[in-house]
């Protein structure tokens, strides 16, 4: 790998986690000099189901090859009513197969995916310093930031920030956020089981929270369990076994009996959005731009559509003679952001507090919403292609 210089480096990702390795690769990829500046990721026992849209941003990449060995399709989706209220909805079931698509995505572990993305950046161009950046100071023709155990700062003409949800990068640009929380907790954990998943997902929406099955390799499958904090506490401190049968009850037993296989991670439920993602020669991705529960599978792949649309304003400005960094370039990125975003972090919140909802019209409302949804073939299968990427996304447009 080349030795980066102060004066030679167009763009400096800060934050290592699978957004920052994926926005790195990516931007080398398309011919910018690129420094990744962060700590090798953690041991991450969760997974993340990665979809269509995705998934071809990966193989665009060349990498997408070495994670599908490890994943599991998702070819439905089925949602069952375990309310319990005097309104239910239907069970529905979306098949991909509907949407001349072999699965909506497929279901990783976030272990096997940064091993992936790792091994993807030894072999790039990708100059890799494995320290925390101390100060980022962006100026009008560039930002400086230093570096955890350097003796110069480095110098580049973009920051790219994905250095997560309390942001040091995002504050040097002066990028406001707007935060919200929930009643709930959320507990994560990795399971095997008797009987096959049949490439499955099955989500249980109960009273507190949606209860999600995501298939993985084999028999087995990854659990979001969201609830009320007070229910989740108490099912973190079951013994092993005893949370295993917990789990198969809530799931009617679908599966089978079930084996815990990794530890339970329990972490409360909060939201986050940037006012802009792009500032003062800084682009936000990831969660240093949006968070939201985890809820649809829209995390990852949301932040996967940022490093996308980022790479597009900086190949667009890169053709029309433009800095990178400029206001045209970021102007372009935060135009082509605005709507995902919003209207993902929208379907999330409003999905999530109709569940929570005790008002008998909300409850009617989202009950005919899934009737509809499962008897009404042109509108089921547009939310199934809305759900795996918005069909009105723009591409990043320099003036």
């Amino acid at each position: 790998m080349n030795q980066a210089t102060a004066d030679r480096t167009e763009i400096a990702v800060v934050g290592s986690g699978p957004s920052g390795m994926i926005a790195a690769l990516l931007l080398s990829r398309r011919g910018f000099s690129t420094v990744l500046v962060g700590p090798r990721a953690k041991a991450d026992p969760r997974t993340t189901a990665l979809l269509d849209a995705s998934v071809a941003i990966l193989g665009d990449l060349g990498i997408w090859e070495d994670i599908a060995p490890l994943a599991a399709p998702l070819r439905q989706m089925r949602l069952i009513d375990d309310t319990g209220r005097l309104v239910r909805a239907p069970e529905t079931l979306f098949d991909s197969a509907e949407i001349d698509l072999d699965a909506f995505g497929y279901n990783v572990l976030n272990n096997d995916l940064n091993s992936v993305l790792e091994k993807a950046l030894a072999a790039s161009s990708v100059t890799r310093i494995e320290a925390l950046a101390d100060a980022i100071r962006p100026g009008d023709d560039g930002v400086e930031i230093d570096i955890e155990g350097r003796a110069t700062p480095l110098r580049v003409q973009l920051l790219v920030a994905s250095d997560g949800r309390s942001s040091r990068a995002r504050d040097a640009a002066g990028i406001a956020v707007q935060r919200w929380s929930y009643p709930q907790s959320a507990l994560v954990a990795n399971l095997s089981h008797q009987r096959p998943h049949d490439d499955t997902s099955t989500e249980f929406h109960t009273p507190h929270g949606p209860f999600t099955l995501v298939p993985l390799k084999g028999n087995r499958s990854s659990l979001v369990w969201v609830g009320e904090p007070k229910e989740i506490v108490a099912m973190q401190a079951l013994d092993d076994a005893a949370f295993a049968r917990e789990v198969e009850r809530h799931a009617k037993s679908i599966l089978g009996p079930m084996t815990l296989e990794s530890g339970r991670q329990v972490f409360p439920l909060s939201g986050m959005k940037a006012k802009t993602v792009a500032a003062n020669r800084i682009a936000l991705v990831g969660e240093t731009a949006h968070v939201f529960p985890p809820i649809g599978a829209q995390g990852l792949n949301l932040s996967l559509r940022d490093v996308a649309d980022l790479g597009d304003a900086c190949e667009r400005a890169r053709s029309n003679g433009q800095d990178i960094g400029g206001g045209a370039a970021l102007s372009a990125y935060a135009a082509a952001r605005r709507g995902d975003i919003d209207t993902r972090i929208f379907g999330v919140d409003t999905l999530n507090r109709t569940l929570l909802a005790d008002f008998l019209p909300i409850q009617m409302v989202r009950g005919l919403g899934l009737y509809l949804a499962g008897r009404v073939g042109p509108l089921r299968r547009l939310l199934m292609r809305e759900g795996v990427a918005p069909s009105f996304r723009g591409r990043a447009r320099s003036a």
